[in-house]
């Protein structure tokens, strides 16, 4: 009788003990428990610590409550100006509502890498090259608003999503270089005409001040010998006074002779002509000119005259 007794014991205590095993369970401060009975969701989600189910009838299911770093595969497509790119990105997540994050979807997991990948195509085809290169900060806020709003139904809360990289073709880069390096030597362009004319305001401010003091002249060229022959080379300079130069300018204008018009060297040949024919016939009389005659030789010799001076 005592045998049975004690061999109904342990069995009572294995039993016990089989049972807490069963019904103990312990929630992660990180986790929430969802427990169905019987299939049916219970409202109550157990918090962290110690918490006991019913064994058999009871099941719960642990949700990690942490934020989720999902890496989305690269995508290719093609953007609003028809260039072909891979994009890939990096979704921040957690949940929210432990219950409908198991009720309402079957995997959420799966369900936020699908709707990141198909979220990330749509942007790609909606947006430009230069704003997927130079905007990205607007495309991730459009990005999480397209991934956020189905999500939320399922109990999850997208917290962040960022555009990691942006691979282009190889064309597309030589022609970025390019246009880079055309951008560059423009500026350049623009920078050393800009400083030519602020020299050349200068030069003509210099020749302004030089021209009212010409001895400033005199001294700029004094200082201009001494810095070529602090050079310590061979070569031997003299000054050329300047103000010979304009007095050998003035006088080579003063002597160069008048140009001989054709007019003029008509009347000469004119001129040389009488001469012979009176050369020829020294008794002969001069010629009788009647007025008309006179007066039309008179205006040749103007005309000649009027010539020569124009020339």
């Amino acid at each position: 009788m005592v045998e049975e007794l004690a061999v109904a014991g342990v069995a009572v205590a294995t039993g016990c003990v089989a049972y807490l095993m069963a019904a103990a369970k312990v929630v992660r401060q990180y986790e929430r428990g969802v427990v169905f009975r019987l299939g049916r969701l219970r409202e109550e989600v157990r918090r962290p610590g110690f918490t006991v189910i019913v064994p058999v009838i009871d099941r719960m299911r642990k949700v990690n409550m942490q934020i989720v770093t999902m890496p989305v595969p690269a995508q290719e497509g093609i953007t609003h100006d028809n260039v072909t790119v891979r994009v890939d990105a990096v979704v921040y997540f957690r949940v929210i509502d432990p219950a409908n994050a198991i009720v309402e979807v079957e995997d959420y997991r799966f369900a936020v890498a699908q709707m990141a990948q198909t979220s990330l195509r749509s942007i790609i085809g909606k947006s430009d090259l230069d704003d997927l290169l130079s905007n990205r900060e607007k495309l991730n806020q459009g990005l999480e608003l397209m991934i956020d709003s189905p999500a939320v139904g399922w109990g999850v809360q997208i917290d962040r999503v960022e555009i990691k990289d942006v691979s282009l073709p190889e064309a597309m880069k030589r022609s970025m270089a390019r246009q880079a390096e055309a951008d560059r030597e423009r500026r350049a362009r623009v920078i050393n005409a800009d400083a030519e004319l602020q020299a050349s305001k200068k030069l003509a401010q210099a020749a302004g001040e030089m021209s009212q003091q010409p001895a400033a002249l005199q001294l700029r060229l004094l200082q201009t010998v001494v810095a070529v022959a602090a050079e310590k080379n061979s070569t031997l300079v003299l000054p050329f006074p300047v103000e010979l130069l304009r007095f050998l300018e003035r006088a080579a204008q003063q002597a160069s002779p008048e140009p001989v018009t054709p007019a003029a060297a008509e009347a000469e040949e004119r001129a040389g002509r009488a001469a012979e024919a009176e050369a020829v016939a020294p008794g002969a009389e001069p010629e009788t000119l009647t007025p008309a005659a006179g007066a039309e030789a008179e205006e040749r010799a103007g005309l000649a005259a009027g010539a020569s001076a124009r020339g």
